[in-house]
């Protein structure tokens, strides 16, 4: 991908995208700092300026190099940035794990982000999918459709790969970023939530970024961790072995594994 530009039919996605939010006129962007959310929104604020805001759901899901990242990012753009905090785990259900668990999550957060955008004279709040999301199991996207929330990349026929290449093109830190989803998505459905084990996921992972891996998981069922990275990294992690098994049971697992079929998005998804 590094040696790719954008070609003809991605700037036109990227004009399309440009478009649409004009037609929106003034927009509160759903913002994690992730590599899609990150490109809506500084094009989003690019097109609308300061009838553009940003808003982040900080939880013990969201590690703290994310909401740094994410805080960091609209300081260095100008980008007016609100903070809701959003605890997940006081939702009815959501400890307990459900299938749905994205669901309501997602219901608590836009909920907030709607008072947010009434009392800032917002008139749209937006989320940033793509079209790649359609493929997997999304519950969140339920939500997106009850409140009405708009996915412009995904309305301007935008994959992953498109936005990487444009964030490249743009000149955003972003591009090549690993993908993310909460830590909440590492846990087998039915197994319970807790801070805990979360803060157990979060110390894996940063380990294993601190490392070099690039693109990781730590699943966990129970007290076994399921690791995922891309299959071109596994002898990287072998390497590490012995330092990833003791750093990882100081933390509290009692089995370290490595997943052989290597890093997917939504793995934990398979058994549904």
């Amino acid at each position: 991908m590094e040696e790719q530009t954008a070609s003809k039919e991605q700037f036109k996605k990227l004009e399309a995208l440009k478009n649409y939010l004009k037609g929106l006129e003034s927009v509160a962007v759903a913002f994690s700092g992730g590599v899609d959310s990150t490109f809506l929104l500084k094009t989003a604020h690019d097109v609308l300026g300061d009838d553009c805001i940003a808003v982040t759901a900080r939880s013990c899901s969201f590690p703290e190099r994310e909401f740094g990242e994410a805080r960091g990012f609209c300081a260095a753009e100008g980008i007016r940035h609100i903070i809701v905090e959003s605890e997940e785990l006081e939702i009815e259900g959501f400890g307990k794990n459900p299938p749905n668990r994205c669901y309501l999550c997602k219901r608590e957060l836009f909920e907030k982000i709607r008072e947010i955008a009434k009392r800032e004279n917002i008139k749209t709040i937006a989320e940033g999918s793509n079209l790649d999301d359609d493929g997997d199991y999304r519950p969140g996207l339920q939500a997106v459709a009850e409140f009405g929330i708009k996915s412009p990349l995904r309305n301007s026929g935008m994959s992953k790969a498109d936005i990487r290449i444009l964030s490249k093109t743009m000149g955003l830190a972003t591009w090549n970023k690993q993908s993310f989803a909460c830590l909440s998505s590492r846990f087998a459905y039915g197994e319970t939530i807790s801070r805990e084990k979360l803060s157990m996921v979060d110390h894996a992972e940063q380990l294993l970024l601190d490392l070099g891996v690039h693109q990781v998981r730590v699943r966990i069922h129970d007290k076994m961790a399921r690791i995922e990275v891309m299959p071109d990294e596994f002898e990287k992690l072998l390497r590490s072995r012995e330092d990833v098994v003791n750093k990882l049971k100081e933390e509290g697992f009692t089995y370290i594994t490595m997943d052989l079929q290597g890093y997917r998005t939504g793995s934990m998804n398979e058994i549904l």
